[in-house]
């Protein structure tokens, strides 16, 4: 069983205290809940650290042995506290990464403007590509981190949800479809269709959907594809198509009222925006703060 230091701390507040109620005090923490972590760094050791009688606590031979290295491990602890949070506020350093298109393009905008307020010192170095091209990058080419939109199994690369987000389903404001809110799967099939590119993380998405409902991409009426989500939302509003968009790229045109988001019946677009690095480094203060800002944005939304 591996030394648990949340115990050293424990201890140590016993003995400096004198007894198991004032430590607890201190702890912020029941007493049973104190004395159950001492027993439970006894039974480690194998050996009693305090003898408990009615009128003191004393330490015993052993617990006078562990008394300095539990103080050294409390003080190191607070010793790397004192370091981080002054780091932390001093935040510098460039932050190198790369985001998807829906993320990079219509998310972080307006978020990096509030991040670099908060941290003037850090400069950002954002670099948009589709989510493939950013796995690549961050599994081969050094990358630190990137944020996509799918989610991939590459050996090496640890993968966590950073936002929630939405496909729908968007049209022209003179289309049919757009005095409903909903239409059915078969409808959806007959349209014509303007599409994001292969590899893109909204493609994906709407592929692997559309499959567990046993529809085919062979199945739609593709007419165009495009490599940026700009071009797909302009051709929609010519006419040329319908499409599926992330609710956050289409937030502008709704309110000038250009496009008219309508969902498909029985099926779920629902997806997630993932951060992608490797398992073998450790993020950046400055990635690791920037990404907290992303999971507190969705929450907002």
């Amino acid at each position: 069983m591996a030394l648990n230091v949340h115990q050293l701390h424990i201890f140590y507040t016993v003995a400096e205290r004198g007894s198991f109620s004032a430590a607890a005090q201190a702890l912020h923490m029941t007493q049973p809940a104190v004395t159950m972590q001492v027993q439970a760094l006894e039974e480690r050791f194998g050996t009693k650290l305090l003898n408990r009688t009615t009128k003191k606590l004393e330490l015993t031979e052993a617990g006078h042995r562990l008394l300095p290295q539990a103080r050294k491990a409390v003080e190191l602890m607070r010793d790397t506290d004192e370091m981080m949070v002054a780091y932390i506020e001093e935040l510098k350093g460039r932050l190198q990464f790369a985001a998807s298109l829906t993320i990079g393009e219509y998310v972080l905008p307006s978020l990096l403007g509030p991040f670099l307020r908060r941290f003037p010192d850090v400069t950002v170095d954002m670099k948009v590509m589709n989510t493939t091209e950013i796995v690549d990058a961050v599994a081969h080419q050094g990358l630190e981190f990137g944020i996509i939109e799918a989610p991939c199994e590459v050996p090496g690369l640890e993968v966590q949800t950073v936002m929630d987000d939405e496909l729908l389903l968007i049209t022209p404001t003179d289309h049919p479809f757009a005095s409903r809110d909903e239409v059915t799967l078969e409808e959806f099939m007959r349209e014509p269709m303007v599409l994001r590119e292969k590899g893109s993380g909204t493609r994906m998405i709407m592929e692997e959907e559309l499959r567990r409902h046993g529809v085919s991409e062979a199945e739609l009426r593709v007419v165009s594809e495009f490599g940026s989500t700009g071009a797909v939302k302009s051709a929609v509003e010519a006419g040329l198509g319908l499409s599926l968009l992330s609710i956050w790229t289409i937030k502008h045109e709704l309110a000038l009222g250009l496009l008219k988001p309508v969902k498909i019946s029985g099926v779920n677009f629902r997806r997630q925006f993932y951060a992608v690095w490797l398992q073998s480094s450790l993020l950046s203060i400055p990635a690791t703060a920037l990404l907290q800002d992303l999971r507190g944005l969705s929450h907002d939304r």
